[in-house]
């Protein structure tokens, strides 16, 4: 019985683990635009639709690849743009 106790307690303390982890990523950060077509290879600050987490960019300046950049920061950046979501196939 102590077993199924522990075995729920660690599957309820990932789940609230996940949300709030999940829940800042999508919030963003207070203060900060994503801005995209400025990373390094490896650098990136979260998923796309090429893959789903932060420093996985494989190559420099990809035009989806983003990171977190303070507001009113990416229109000043060469080649950069606010990133928008590509549309999910």
């Amino acid at each position: 019985m102590k077993e199924k106790a522990l075995y729920v307690s660690t599957a309820v303390a990932g789940l609230l683990a996940l949300s709030v982890v999940g829940n800042h990523a999508w919030a963003g950060k207070e203060g900060f635009e994503k801005c995209a077509g400025i990373v390094k290879a490896g650098k990136n600050d979260c998923g796309t639709s090429k893959h789903a987490c932060a420093g996985q960019a494989t190559k420099d300046g990809d035009k989806e690849e983003w990171a977190y950049v303070p507001n009113g920061t990416c229109d000043k950046l060469v080649g950069a743009t606010l990133y928008k979501p590509a549309a999910k196939k």
